[in-house]
């Protein structure tokens, strides 16, 4: 009997990328794959099934290819939340902690309507930064995050506990232990 595949068996694994000691999760080759992305999608729409969302928000820069599917899965607009200085036109900014360092991403201050609900997508879940900065653009907007969904969560980084203590919804089809 032929076992079928699972998101995860179409995830590549680099060792020693970017830096030394870890493994990093490739998702495009995920993304290659028409069968694995369309599964991918599906799964990552699934515990959502009936909910209406208004937007899809998609992080920098996988969660756009991630975050286009689904909002149109949904028939929802999309949303692109940008590293500083990439958007045009008035922007609020909200900054996060990096590993060694802090970051800043952005989003057109009309990007949201006070009371739109909200479906936060990235492909890989860490340590939950940008994810958090992300939410809290979209509060300040006044919009409603209803859920978050990930391709990959790496546990051990804390981002799942992070958000859920926000009171998040967090959804990840796959999970990688280490880093």
């Amino acid at each position: 009997m032929i076992q079928q595949k699972q998101v995860r068996d179409y995830i590549r694994a680099i060792v020693d990328f970017p830096h030394e000691g870890i493994v990093f999760r490739d998702v495009t080759t995920l993304f290659a794959d028409a069968r694995g992305f369309r599964m991918a999608i599906d799964q990552l729409l699934h515990p959502y099934a009936g909910v209406h969302f208004d937007k899809v928000l998609g992080l920098e820069a996988r969660g756009f290819i991630l975050g286009g599917a689904v909002a149109h899965q949904l028939s929802a607009g999309f949303v692109p939340i940008r590293k500083k200085g990439k958007l045009p036109g008035a922007v609020i900014s909200e900054s996060y902690t990096l590993e060694y360092g802090e970051a800043v991403v952005e989003v057109h201050d009309d990007a949201i309507a006070p009371g739109e609900r909200i479906l936060l997508v990235d492909d890989l879940l860490a340590t939950g930064g940008t994810a958090e900065a992300g939410i809290k653009l979209v509060e300040r907007l006044g919009g409603e995050i209803i859920g978050c969904a990930f391709i990959v969560d790496l546990p051990d980084l804390g981002g799942r506990q992070k958000l859920e203590a926000m009171g998040m919804d967090v959804h990840a089809l796959c999970a990688f232990e280490g880093l």
